[in-house]
């Protein structure tokens, strides 16, 4: 079992910046490709972000294309989200997953999940 903490969410004013973060300790974290989902009310998840194993390739939801990025530390075993121009409908709760499996960035299905950390974005 992989345990995955997010932190780094919060109530922020609409234009604002947040950075998630995801800690996966342990030594196998650099074989995983990993994302950031996120649950808003009355919608079904959706795949914000993924990033492969090495770091070198990153997918992105299109609404979230050129406001969000998504990197890695292998060293530090931690995905981050780095979540600029942020906007009233980018309110939900972001959970990171991990996926072990040989994977894409477009078709990772995260076998771990973590808890989610709740951002909320006023207007």
């Amino acid at each position: 079992q992989v345990q995955l903490v997010e932190s780094g969410g919060g109530l922020v004013q609409a234009g604002g910046s947040l950075r998630l973060s995801c800690a996966a300790p342990g030594r196998t974290f650099s074989s995983y490709t990993m994302g950031w989902f996120r649950y808003a009310p009355g919608k079904e998840r959706e795949s914000v972000a993924t990033i492969s194993r090495g770091g070198g390739y990153t997918r992105y939801t299109d609404s979230v294309k050129g406001r969000f990025t998504i990197s890695r530390d292998n060293a530090k075993n931690t995905v981050y989200l780095q979540m600029n121009s942020l906007k009233p409908e980018d309110t939900a709760v972001y959970c990171c997953g991990a996926d072990p499996t040989p994977t894409t960035t477009a078709t990772m299905s995260p076998m771990y999940w973590g808890q989610g950390t709740q951002v909320t974005v006023s207007s």
